[in-house]
């Protein structure tokens, strides 16, 4: 069997606390579905972990193709994992093309397992290599393992009388199971899941079964232990309680179902497909026992039309999308605004402008989020930070919506969406309900019913269609103070525009206050963040703070309107920095509210920030 290996460096036989491993191939090689999957089995032995999936744009480039890479990103360890980690320290390659896009971010001295049997020169010009990095000497700087991955799957499924195409189709479970056998993994699990989901095509079942079991052998008895060694990883310590792993995409869908409930309303969810805020949907549709109604619109505007529907007749209104569709569904927003309905809006952002980049991250939807509809639209703007903490959010967005009588949106990326971390399932008694209320008889004198009329919060009735005595007009033109008539009155716009203001600027008081994540409340510099960048800057400030550096996190939930507390909490600070992944977009936001000098630390890559280049801008700014 031709193997070609390097050897790891032996010198260091320390258990690391955290291991990064990425798998990457062609889209068809099912590489989603291999990290899925280990990272289930790493779930299951209680490692704490973070996951990076990362899509190639197309729909199915031509094999073999830069373009086309797959790659999952998983980093895992017995101590708090918060990102998906910088560098991988284990890449495995199924393709040229997956090398070449790849390696260049494993670490100096990491592991390289590559198919040699894809190695050939079709695939190596495609990927543009003049000779074949396996055998010129390019990868000295990591350790290499190559072998005819392709080759032997093919003699593992031999007996189940597969054709070659079908039998390559099990490669992925090949090298999951290498993959287990590394890093001490249960098979048991994994080969359950393949039962069941293959319950209906046994055949691929036994031998996808067959592949994974092959890799766990090959492990097992090709004496490379001079090369990979097992490792085991211990579990993290963490409190007791029931655990499960959870995407962004998830957490949001059942948090938007326990919002619902603890209102005490239907929910309708009215979307329309879009990368990567499709997921939401699928969630949802499997949730009908819950009093959920999906629908998936003929488009953006039809699906929040249709969303805003159900808020007036009485039921939470739901919808979702990116970028390009939250810019379809301005208008309507604008409606609901007008309205005063409660409406959800998730935007799962992505890299623009346009169509942009659709299957990678970014945080450049907050200008639209804040500011982006015609006329002067107050909304409320919530981020999640992390695959888990979208859960809280979403019940956070259903309390303003339906508490305030406004449309709220929640922002995530795709990074959140598509990533996957360890959560401990909330006990429901924990949460507060907050049930919605509607006006069951008229509010005015003489009988009279009017929509408009505030409470001390600001917030008109909910009043359901149909009920006794209740009839009532709203819409997008504006309306006369309290009872809801047409008005085009100067003043009248003048009030209206400003009580619309005042309700949102006023939840600011019922939001909690502001926390300092890490550090202390003043010193010389601050990092603040919000969504997705958690992760990075808490490890860089951990490990700046390790160091005696005198910074601090802050990282806000409530983008709009924003904590009370906050503008004092960064005037204490000497110099205020602000990582996000657009060009400068809530330094904007924090320079016109506090007139602070925040600075901006700036990405746009479609690729989530490291660690490192947080911690190399704190070192810059207390240079």
């Amino acid at each position: 069997m031709n193997v070609i290996a390097r050897s790891i460096d032996e010198s260091s036989e320390a258990v690391p606390e955290a291991v990064v491993v990425r798998f990457a191939g062609d889209s068809g090689d099912g590489m989603q579905m291999t990290g899925g999957q280990f990272t289930l089995s790493t779930a299951l032995s209680g490692n704490d972990l973070a996951t990076f999936p990362d899509f190639p744009a197309e729909i199915r480039a031509p094999q073999g193709t830069l373009f086309g890479v797959s790659a999952f990103q998983i980093n895992f360890g017995s101590s708090e994992i918060s990102t998906a980690g910088d560098q991988p320290d284990v890449l495995v390659a199924m393709n040229p093309a997956a090398l070449k896009t790849n390696v260049a971010h494993l670490r100096l001295g990491g592991l390289i397992i590559a198919d040699s049997g894809e190695f050939n020169r079709r695939n190596l010009d495609k990927a543009h290599y003049d000779a074949n990095p396996l055998e010129d000497g390019s990868l000295a700087r990591w350790a290499l393992l190559a072998f005819d991955i392709s080759a032997l799957t093919l003699e593992a499924v031999k007996p189940f009388g597969l054709g070659n195409k079908e039998a390559l189709r099990c490669k992925n479970m090949w090298t999951l199971g290498l993959a287990l056998w590394m890093f001490d993994r249960d098979r048991a699990p994994l080969i359950q899941w393949l039962k069941d989901k293959f319950a209906k095509a046994p055949l691929l079942a036994e031998a996808n079964i067959a592949a994974l079991n092959a890799g766990h052998a090959y492990g097992e008895t090709a004496e490379i232990g001079g090369q990979v060694r097992k490792l085991h990883i211990d579990p993290v310590p963490s409190a007791p309680g029931l655990y499960r792993t959870i995407t962004g995409a998830e957490a949001i869908s059942l948090g938007l179902v326990t919002g619902a409930q603890l209102a005490d309303l239907p929910m309708f969810f009215g979307g329309y497909p879009i990368t990567p805020a499709s997921a939401i949907l699928h969630h949802l549709t499997k949730m009908k026992e819950f009093g959920v109604t999906t629908f998936q619109a003929e488009d953006e505007i039809a699906a929040i039309a249709s969303a805003l529907g159900a808020a007036y007749a009485g039921a939470l209104g739901v919808t979702s999308s990116s970028g390009p569709g939250i810019a379809l569904k301005g208008e309507a927003m604008g409606l609901a605004v007008m309205t005063e309905l409660p409406l959800v809006v998730v935007n799962s952002q992505r890299g623009g402008p346009s169509t942009g980049l659709p299957t990678k991250t970014e945080q450049s939807d907050l200008y639209q989020a804040i500011y982006g509809r015609n006329g002067d639209t107050p909304m409320p703007v919530i981020a999640a930070r992390s695959p888990a903490d979208a859960f809280e959010c979403a019940i956070e967005a259903c309390r303003i919506a339906t508490q305030f009588m406004t449309p709220v949106m929640l922002l995530t990326d795709g990074y959140i969406a598509n990533a996957a971390e360890p959560w401990q399932v909330p006990d429901p008694d924990t949460f507060k309900p907050f049930p919605a209320q509607f006006l069951t008889e008229a509010n005015g004198g003489d009988g009279k019913v009017l929509p408009y009329k505030r409470d001390d919060k600001g917030v008109r009735p909910w009043i359901r269609p149909g009920t006794p005595g209740l009839m009532h007009r709203i819409g997008g033109i504006e309306k006369a103070v309290d009872t809801g008539d047409l008005d085009y009155a100067p003043a009248t716009h003048q009030l209206q525009t400003d009580a619309r203001k005042e309700k949102v600027d006023g939840i600011a008081r019922h939001i909690p206050a502001q926390a300092v994540d890490q550090g202390g409340e003043g010193g010389r510099l601050v990092i603040v963040g919000w969504g997705s960048t958690y992760g990075p800057i808490r490890q860089a400030v951990r490990r700046a703070r390790g160091r005696g550096l005198d910074v601090s996190h802050i990282h806000v939930r409530h983008l709009w309107p924003l904590p009370a507390n906050l503008g004092d909490l960064l005037r204490g600070y000497g110099k205020v920095l602000v990582p996000e992944m657009n060009t400068g977009q809530f330094k904007t936001v924090l320079r016109d509210q506090y007139l602070v000098d925040a600075r901006p630390l700036n990405k746009v890559s479609g690729q989530p920030f490291t660690i490192a280049e947080i911690e190399a801008a704190i070192d810059a700014a207390l240079a």
